[in-house]
């Protein structure tokens, strides 16, 4: 009998048949192995894993930075000067979710259209679904399938929530805080600790005035704070519609991530960075397994309703719950 992608093996069977795939350049097994992944089809593990071997390659560079920043158009151009260097980039765009649909509000299809022929550069754009940190809750599994494809260089912007896209930093070997001029309050897309994630600023729209300001305030408030190992983020100063000041951001990438690896940082950064994705992973498949073995949609419900009512404590509850879900698996462990 054939194998079907209903049974373990047939599932891994057609991983490995899609990365493959995606690993000879073809485009569409790219794409439809981040499908797979980001709506958690049942052969989004198997894809993952057969993805990971092929990982840990690509220098990953975040931007971040508030909405209207120019974050997108920074991107693009970073891109260029990259396969202008003959590097592949992969481009994981995080956009707001519709409140209609459910998918991104801003597609690739609208960003970054010149480069929809060059089979070096991959552009997937994803939407939040309600995360919050500035990106999506498959972001990093995402960005995993893309490198796994060959890709040389990840660029993954964040949505442009504001001051709470902190998220990036575990995700991203560099990453790159984007300021503009003229947004009233001019550092008010580096207080509530996105002061501390940059790696790099970048005052985009530097032919704007007020520039020289946003730059005297990020020096000011790094003069107030220690820096880890010495280093203290360069400014660099971009005109992202022009394409001004982009090999100088560029270099800068590279020299902070020269600087990760000399000192020993980068490994260290990837490692702190499993060390919580792994909490999550785990956290996420006990969740399907409580969900699978003990807790009904509706058997939610009506928890839910008990504690609402004050009938059932929500702690004891959970406690309960967990449990015995760690005792089924024991017994079958054992059996």
């Amino acid at each position: 009998m054939a194998t079907g992608t209903s049974t373990p093996a047939g599932r891994w069977e057609a991983a490995e048949n899609l990365v493959a795939g995606l690993r000879g350049g073809d485009v569409r097994a790219l794409a439809r192995a981040i499908s797979l992944v980001e709506n958690d089809a049942p052969t989004a593990s198997a894809v993952l894993s057969a993805c990971f071997p092929y990982t840990g390659h690509a220098l990953r560079i975040g931007l971040t930075g508030a909405p209207g920043s120019g974050k997108s158009t920074l991107v693009d151009r970073l891109a260029a000067h990259y396969r202008a260097q003959q590097q592949t980039v992969g481009i994981v765009a995080v956009d707001p979710t519709s409140p209609f649909t459910g998918g991104a509000i801003l597609g690739d299809r609208i960003r970054m259209q010149g480069h929809h022929a060059d089979p070096g550069l991959y552009i997937r754009s994803m939407a939040t679904r309600g995360f919050l940190g500035g990106l999506a809750s498959t972001t990093a599994d995402i960005a995993s399938v893309v490198e796994a494809s060959g890709k040389t260089r990840l660029l993954i912007e964040t949505v442009g929530v504001g001051q709470d896209e902190v998220d990036i930093v575990r995700l991203a070997d560099v990453t790159v805080v984007v300021l503009v001029p003229g947004l009233g309050d001019d550092v008010q897309s580096i207080k509530a600790g996105i002061l501390e994630i940059a790696d790099i600023f970048a005052v985009n729209k530097s032919d704007r005035e007020g520039a020289d300001r946003v730059e005297r305030e990020i020096r000011a408030m790094q003069s107030l704070g220690g820096h880890a190992e010495g280093w203290v983020p360069p400014v660099v100063r971009t005109v992202a519609t022009t394409g001004e000041g982009t090999a100088a951001l560029a270099e800068a990438i590279e020299r902070g991530a020269e600087r990760l690896r000399q000192a020993g940082k980068l490994d260290e950064k990837r490692t702190a960075a499993w060390q919580a994705r792994l909490v999550e992973m785990i956290r996420q498949k006990l969740v399907r397994e409580l969900v699978r073995h003990r807790l009904g949609a509706s058997d939610l419900e009506a928890h839910a309703r008990a504690v609402a009512a004050r009938e059932e404590d929500p702690y004891l509850l959970v406690e309960g719950l967990v449990r015995g879900l760690l005792d089924l698996h024991r017994e079958d462990g054992n059996g």
